[in-house]
């Protein structure tokens, strides 16, 4: 079977379920309210749908749950996914090809830039105590962190990443209002590519660049102008199994 509908109540009926939120008021005026969750459902193809949550967000907003019927279906042959273009080490396997690539520690400088103030992503993927059953970088010998904490300024990270002579820079983004991750992606991005000329000309080397977070879409590397993304679910071994793949790749 490569062609699936979604499940609802019965194999194939195509049930779904969507939440949404429209400026409309639900004390004052709930079946006017319904109506426009009706409608803006019917135009995205549920037929029939119904509401089966309403509840106002304030004087002015109503918060929906609605169900419903499509009729489209997924053809499993036509999906695209990012394989990992690299081999998931153990930690004794990243230390190994980090001192044959380096010779030496391989440093990592991590931030929530702007301001986020959400750590616990960075926390997650750096701190020993790691995510998921696994430990965090700290815990890897030949990796050295910098944990520079929440709502770091572009200019710091740079700087610091540059004084701390990293080979990496891990960006984790939680907040997303506006695309705020994309944006502070690429100003990262743009400070780094700045900060790397002059490194250029005095034979140093840009670091990689790595960002992080529940929004990214992991495709979106090469317009943010980072090194790579990683999206929601990531683990420490993860992201240790790219830096070492990275660095020996880069040092060959």
């Amino acid at each position: 079977m490569t062609v699936v509908r979604p499940y609802g109540d019965t194999t194939g009926d195509g049930r779904v379920q969507v939440s949404f939120t429209l400026p409309v008021p639900y004390a004052t005026a709930p079946a006017l309210a319904e109506g426009a969750a009706l409608q803006l459902a019917a135009k995205m193809g549920l037929d029939p749908a119904m509401v089966v949550h309403a509840k106002g967000m304030g004087p002015d907003f109503t918060f929906f749950i609605v169900y419903g019927r499509v009729s489209h279906v997924v053809d499993l042959d036509q999906v695209t996914v990012a394989e990992r273009e690299y081999p998931l080490l153990s930690p004794p396997e990243v230390n190994r090809r980090i001192r044959a690539a380096l010779g030496r520690k391989l440093v990592v400088v991590g931030a929530c830039v702007g301001s986020d103030a959400h750590t616990v992503g960075i926390d997650a993927i750096l701190n020993v105590k790691g995510h998921a059953g696994e430990k965090g970088l700290e815990y890897y010998r030949e990796i050295r962190v910098v944990n520079l904490g929440a709502q770091v300024e572009v200019p710091r990270l740079v700087a610091t990443a540059a004084a701390e002579g990293a080979d990496a820079i891990l960006v984790s983004q939680v907040v997303t209002q506006r695309d705020a991750h994309l944006t502070s992606a690429r100003e990262v991005a743009v400070a780094l590519g700045e900060a790397a000329l002059g490194e250029a000309a005095a034979g140093g080397r840009r670091p990689l660049l790595v960002v992080g977070g529940p929004r990214f879409d992991p495709a979106a590397a090469a317009g943010l102008g980072v090194d790579k993304i990683f999206g929601r679910g990531t683990t420490p071994r993860e992201v240790a199994s790219y830096l070492a793949h990275a660095v020996a790749g880069s040092s060959s």
